[in-house]
């Protein structure tokens, strides 16, 4: 069933997209995140401060134990406990944020997880597949299990759906 959403937060007012796809199904075959969008905010990313005034947009489910922070971004909710991110202002001048998705990836993810299909898939998945330089050189460096090693590229790829918890 073919659904529209509509988005009026801080960041989008009257933007529509469509869900054509059930919710986590359907993805490009070379694209297979190891997390869902509710895992990645029960485990804490981006500081909290992620996706605060735009919970209405998708299902209540995904925050019921999300490490949420609206007043400011805190490192020590992320899982690994350090800051990972760049400011939106650095994605906007490599030119990264899409006008679809002003949040950035996380927020395409979302809306892909969520069933949204568009022009920009295919750039979002070649920027995901790109963050596996980093999968390596966690494998190359550390202990298996040692999440102590290389917490700051371990909390980045968090921000891309792989979990390197396991290795």
């Amino acid at each position: 069933m073919v659904r529209t959403i509509v988005v009026n937060d801080l960041m989008q007012s009257g933007y529509r997209y469509v869900l054509s796809e059930p919710e986590g199904e359907h993805f490009d075959p070379g694209f297979r995140p190891e997390l869902t969008p509710k895992e990645m905010l029960a485990l804490g990313v981006f500081g909290g401060r992620y996706m605060t005034d735009c919970r209405d947009e998708f299902p209540a489910s995904w925050f019921t134990d999300a490490k949420l922070c609206s007043s400011q971004h805190d490192p020590s909710l992320n899982f690994f406990g350090i800051n990972a991110s760049k400011p939106l202002s650095y994605w906007r001048e490599k030119g990264w944020i899409h006008p679809d998705d002003p949040r950035g990836w996380f927020q395409w993810y979302c809306r892909y997880y969520q069933g949204r299909r568009g022009l920009d898939d295919e750039r979002q998945i070649k920027r995901w597949k790109a963050m596996t330089r980093h999968i390596a050189q966690v494998r190359k460096n550390c202990m298996p299990g040692d999440l102590d090693c290389r917490r700051r590229q371990r909390q980045a790829l968090l921000h891309w759906a792989y979990d390197s918890r396991d290795f």
